[in-house]
C-alpha cells in the first residue's frame, strides 16, 4: 500500500515534500505532479525502482526514460551542450520542453538512448517537482504516468490512486494536471527538430 500525500500545487508543504524525497532515496517509485501530466519517478541510480516502472508502463528496454532537473546547473554533468544549444534551454526552462542532448559518462546506460547515446533532459515549472528536485539535490528518472492501452496520462489524483496505490510507493496529489505531455525536441543535429508537439510552443525554438 503506497503513502499518499496531498500537497499544496503552489505552496508544498517541506515536511511531506522531505518524506516524498526520502521514499525515492530508499529507492521507492512515486508518482508526482508536472506543469505537463502526472509522471512516475525514481532514484537515477536504482535500477530495481527502474525496472518497476517498466512493469508499471509495460514498456521495454528501448524506451526513453527522462531526467528531471531542477536547472540547468546540473546539464554539464549529463549532458553535452555548445553554447548556442545553451541559449536555447536557459530561454525554454524551466517549462513543458523535453530536450533530447548527446549524453555524458555520467548517464547511466540504462537511460541512454542504446543506439544514439542520447538523454532526455526536463526542468519542469512545477513548485511541487521543484521543490522534490530540490530536497533530492540530484536528478530524477521519470516517465509520463499513462497506463498501459491508455491514449492519455491519469489525470485525477482519486483514479491514480485507485489505479496504482498497490503498486508504488508514494502518490502526491497536487491537484488535477492537464492531458498534454511536453514537447519533445532532438538538439543532436545542426537544427532543433521537433519530435513530438505537447504543450510547449516549438515555433519559439
Amino acid at each position: 500500500m503506497s503513502q499518499y500525500f496531498s500537497i499544496h500545487p503552489d505552496n508544498p508543504q517541506h515536511r511531506l515534500i522531505a518524506q516524498a524525497a526520502e521514499i525515492v532515496r530508499r529507492g521507492g517509485v512515486i508518482v508526482y505532479p508536472t506543469d505537463s501530466v502526472y509522471a512516475i519517478g525514481c532514484h537515477i541510480g536504482d535500477k530495481q525502482a527502474l525496472e518497476r516502472v517498466r512493469n508499471i508502463r509495460r514498456v521495454d528496454k528501448n524506451h526513453n526514460f527522462t531526467l528531471l532537473c531542477r536547472d540547468l546547473s546540473e546539464l554539464a554533468n549529463y549532458a553535452k551542450v555548445d553554447n548556442s544549444d545553451f541559449r536555447i534551454l536557459k530561454a525554454q526552462t524551466p517549462g513543458p520542453f523535453t530536450f533530447i542532448l548527446p549524453a555524458s559518462s555520467e548517464v547511466p546506460r540504462r537511460l541512454m538512448h542504446p543506439k544514439r547515446k542520447t538523454v532526455g533532459i526536463r526542468v519542469p515549472d512545477s513548485p511541487i517537482a521543484q521543490a522534490l528536485l530540490a530536497e533530492l539535490g540530484e536528478p530524477m528518472m521519470s516517465v509520463t504516468l499513462i497506463m498501459p492501452g491508455d491514449e492519455y496520462p491519469l489525470t485525477d489524483p482519486y483514479d491514480i490512486r485507485q489505479t496504482l496505490e498497490a503498486h508504488v510507493d508514494a502518490i502526491i496529489d497536487g491537484g488535477y494536471c492537464g492531458l498534454e505531455p511536453t514537447t519533445v525536441v532532438d538538439m543532436t543535429g545542426d537544427q532543433p527538430e521537433l519530435m513530438r508537439q505537447g504543450m510547449g510552443d516549438f515555433s519559439v525554438i
